[in-house]
Order: C-alpha cells, then structure tokens, then sequence
C-alpha cells in the first residue's frame, strides 16, 4: 500500500463524513488502475473499522448490462456495507448527510454459512442462503456531480451510503427470485420497475462472482452478513421530502423518507 493509496482512502472517507465533493481520481491521475482502487477501498475499510466500525455485508454493483457498457466494463464491482449504514424499514434520513443520493431496490440475501472463493458457483450461493430480504440500497458519490469512471466508484467503495432493510423474510423455496418483480415508488407514483434476472440474470449469480472476487483479496462473504447483489432497475435521484417505497410482491415492501 502506497502513501498515495493511504491519501486517497482518507480523502474519500473525510468526503463522506462532510458530505463535500472531491475531484474524480481518474481526473488526477490517469494511471490508476482497477486493481489500485480496489486497494484503495480496502485502506478506507481498514481506517473506518481502526474507527470502531464494523462490516455488515457487502454489495455489489454496476451488474446491469446497460451500465457496464456506459463504463466500458464486463463485469460488476464491489463494495462493503457497515453498521452505521443500516436503516430501519419506514425510518427517516438526512439528505444533507449525503451529496446527491439516489435509490435502487434489490433483494438482500442473508447468509447462514461462510462463502468463499475461487470456484463458487450459484448452487453454492443458494445452499448457504439463510433467507432474503428486501431493501433499498441509497447510493451517494463523493465525486463531483457523479462523473465518474469504473475505479473512481471502486476505490469510492461502490458509492455506497446506506441501506434500508426491510422487515419481511423469506426462505428461498418461498420465492422465484429470477422473475421476481418490483415496483419503485417515488411520492406514491411509480418511477421504474424490474425483477431479479437484471442482477446478471439471477441474483445468486452476482453473489457468487462477489465471492470468487474477493478471494483475490482473501476475503470471506461471512455466515450472518447481508449481501446486495445488485441493483433491480436504473438509481432514482431523491431529494428532502420525497418518500421511496419498493414493493417487491411476496417479498413484501421497503420504505423510506427523505428530509
């Protein structure tokens, strides 16, 4: 890990505690690789948990086709999600916390047995899936007005900022999670919809590359954590005031109110 790495990783989390802005690293420095800001993002972890914070889960992001061509890319990225990230379903949050946060809907899959890579495969995501949830993912970038490149929102921890989860749990013989639906509400008007095939084209399968993944940094998806694996449909700008109820069926609904 360089000092420069070190830098960056400190400057990101200052960022998200202010809820200030910086400059794309990609606009500084046009060397930096995906592999960098990977390491980027797991010195931001190290700092954040040397803080007292503690990983929930991770997230995956960028699995939707259209997005990954928009960067350039063939495959999704990661990020972690942390304690003080957790929102409660129906609950309230700040936007002046955030810089310019938008939704996505997706289907949060709890684990009852560790996951880990290489060679994972989408039957192994399904046996140690202990149930599933729904919940709205709020994304936040602390890179000026979300122009960002595929290791600006790496080493930016999958510009994650919250996650609001929702109460109703089923177990996966309760529910076809590819054809799944959902429906995203934005002040009672529907903005977008989607079903669980836009997540690489089964859930499962945007678990088990995030679990072959991280085995390339020895890390575990781990018995109890709560994994995103992407989001349902495009991400909704919100500002104050606005009310975001995802309602996936028999999954039940997730809720939350912007001020």
């Amino acid at each position: 890990m360089t000092l420069k790495f070190f830098n960056y990783a400190r400057e990101l989390i200052q960022a998200e505690e202010m809820a200030v802005e910086i400059k794309a690293l990609t606009d500084r420095n046009k060397n930096l690789t995906v592999q960098d800001a990977y390491q980027i993002q797991l010195e931001s972890v190290k700092l954040k948990t040397e803080q007292g914070k503690r990983v929930i889960g991770k997230k995956v992001g960028l699995t939707n086709k259209a997005m990954q061509q928009m960067l350039n890319i063939d495959e999704p990225d990661y990020g972690h999600l942390f304690e003080d990230m957790k929102v409660n379903n129906g609950d309230t949050v700040n936007v002046d916390s955030m810089i310019a946060p938008r939704v996505e809907a997706e289907i949060g899959f709890v684990l009852k047995e560790d996951l880990r890579g290489p060679d994972i495969t989408f039957l192994d995501v399904i046996m140690a899936t202990d149930y599933v949830v729904p919940t709205i993912e709020i994304i936040d970038s602390r890179i000026a007005d979300w122009k960002i490149e595929l290791v600006d929102t790496v080493a930016d921890n999958g510009s994650s900022a919250k996650v609001v989860i929702g109460q109703n749990r089923k177990s996966l013989d309760e529910i076809n999670l590819r054809t799944n639906g959902m429906i995203l509400m934005k002040n009672k008007e529907i903005v977008t919809t989607g079903s669980g095939s836009a997540a690489l084209g089964h859930p499962a399968e945007a678990i088990a590359w995030l679990a072959n993944k991280l085995s390339e940094f020895d890390i575990v998806l781990k018995k109890g954590e709560l994994i995103l694996p992407g989001a349902l449909s495009f991400a909704v700008p919100v500002s104050k005031g606005d009310k975001i109820v995802a309602d996936f069926g028999v999954l039940g609904k997730v809720s939350v109110l912007f001020k």
